[in-house]
C-alpha cells in the first residue's frame, strides 16, 4: 500500500524516467538507485576493459558534424557581432538536434526489450566516460619526463592540451598536464556519472556534445568570441553541479582538506573558467602544489591566477593527482550510495512503508 501511495516518485528518480522501461521506473526508489549505480560500474568497468572506443565513437563523429556546420554559419568577417551570435545560437539548436531522433530510439528501445536497453544505455556512458583513455594521455607525459625526453613530453600534452607547449618547461609540462587530468576528469569522468545518474544516457550525450562543442568553439578570439558564446554558456550551466561535486571529492580525498577549500573558495573566482577553476584550484590545494603561473596560447604568453599552494608542481607530482582523481571516483560512488540509503529513509519516514 505505502508504494503506491509514493509511486508518483518514481517519475522523479531519475530525473527523465520515461526514457526508462517499466521495469526499472516502477522499481521501489532504493532498488532503482542501487540499479542505476551498477549501470554505472558496469559502464566504468567496460572504460577499464576496452579502453576509448577507437572506431564508432560518438563524440569523434559528433565533433566532424559540429565542423562541417561551423564553416556554414560562422562568417565573422562578413557579419556584424550580434548576427555572428544569432548564427552561434541558431547553429547550437540545429548541432544537437540528432538528440531528438535518439530520444525516441531510446524510448523505443525502453518499450522493446530491457536487456537492450541496459545494453545501450551502458555502451552511451562507456563512449562518453574516457577515463582510462585520460589516463593514459597524463601518464605518456609523465613518462616521456621521466626518461628526461623533453620533446616528446610536449608533443603528447599538445595532444590534451590547447595552449602551446613547444617551449615548456618540464615543470610547466607537469603542471598543464596535472590541469588537463584534473579538468578534463571533471567534464568527461564525474560530468558523466553525474548526469546518467540524473536521467540515463540522453543527458549523458546532451553534456558530452555540448562540452565538445566548447573546446571546439568556446575559444575568445576573432573567430569564435560571439559564435561560440550559446554553447560555452550552455556549458557552464551543465557543469556547474558536476565541478563542485568533482572539487568537493579532491577535498576530501587529498590530505590537505583546509588548504584544499581554501584554495576553491579564495582562488577559483578568479579563473577564467568558473567551473574549471573550481575544479583546478581544488585539487591543486588538496595536493599542496601551485599549477601554472602562465600559458602561451597562439604564440602569446598569458599570466594566469594562482591556483593551488605550497611548491610548484614537478613532473613527482603526476601520478599523485592521478591517485587523487581515482580516490575521488570511489568516493563519488560512496556519495552515491550514502544519498540513496538517505533518501529512502526519508521515504520510509514520511510514508511509513
Amino acid at each position: 500500500m505505502a508504494s503506491e501511495i509514493y509511486r508518483p516518485l518514481y517519475d522523479m528518480i531519475p530525473l527523465f524516467s520515461g526514457f526508462f522501461p517499466a521495469g526499472v521506473s516502477h522499481l521501489p526508489p532504493l532498488l532503482l538507485l542501487f540499479f542505476m549505480g551498477g549501470l554505472m560500474l558496469l559502464a566504468l568497468a567496460c572504460d577499464r576493459l576496452f579502453g576509448e572506443p577507437s572506431r564508432f565513437h560518438p563524440l569523434v563523429a559528433f565533433g566532424r558534424w559540429a565542423v562541417w556546420l561551423e564553416r556554414r554559419f560562422n562568417i565573422p568577417e562578413k557579419m556584424a557581432e550580434p548576427v555572428t551570435a544569432l548564427r552561434g545560437l541558431l547553429a547550437l539548436i540545429i548541432v544537437l538536434s540528432p538528440l531528438l531522433p535518439l530520444a525516441v530510439l531510446f524510448i523505443w528501445l525502453a518499450q522493446q526489450s530491457l536487456l537492450l536497453w541496459v545494453i545501450v544505455q551502458v555502451l552511451v556512458l562507456y563512449s562518453c566516460i574516457g577515463w582510462q583513455s585520460l589516463q593514459q594521455h597524463v601518464l605518456a607525459v609523465a613518462s616521456a619526463l621521466e626518461q628526461n625526453n623533453i620533446a616528446s613530453a610536449r608533443e603528447k600534452l599538445g595532444w590534451i592540451v590547447s595552449r602551446d607547449t613547444v617551449q615548456l618547461s618540464a615543470d610547466e609540462i607537469a603542471q598543464a598536464d596535472i590541469e588537463s587530468l584534473l579538468e578534463n576528469s571533471s567534464d568527461a569522468l564525474f560530468a558523466s556519472l553525474f548526469w546518467f545518474a540524473l536521467g540515463g544516457a540522453l543527458p549523458v550525450l546532451l553534456h558530452r556534445w555540448v562540452n565538445t562543442l566548447d573546446a571546439m568553439w568556446g575559444y575568445r578570439n576573432p573567430r569564435f568570441n560571439y559564435f561560440g558564446r550559446a554553447a560555452a554558456r550552455l556549458d557552464d550551466v551543465l557543469a556547474y553541479w558536476p565541478a563542485r561535486i568533482t572539487a568537493l571529492c579532491f577535498i576530501l580525498a587529498g590530505p590537505n582538506r583546509k588548504d584544499a577549500w581554501r584554495c576553491w573558495r579564495t582562488q577559483a573566482k578568479h579563473c577564467a573558467s568558473p567551473n574549471g577553476g573550481a575544479v583546478m584550484t581544488a585539487g591543486a590545494g588538496a595536493l599542496n602544489i601551485r599549477l601554472s603561473e602562465r600559458a602561451c596560447y597562439h604564440g602569446e604568453w598569458k599570466n594566469k591566477p594562482p591556483m593551488g599552494c605550497g611548491i610548484a608542481a614537478t613532473p613527482q607530482h603526476i601520478v599523485p593527482a592521478v591517485k587523487l582523481v581515482k580516490r575521488s571516483l570511489s568516493l563519488f560512488f560512496l556519495f552515491w550510495l550514502f544519498v540513496t540509503l538517505l533518501l529512502n529513509a526519508i521515504i520510509q519516514l514520511v510514508f511509513g512503508g
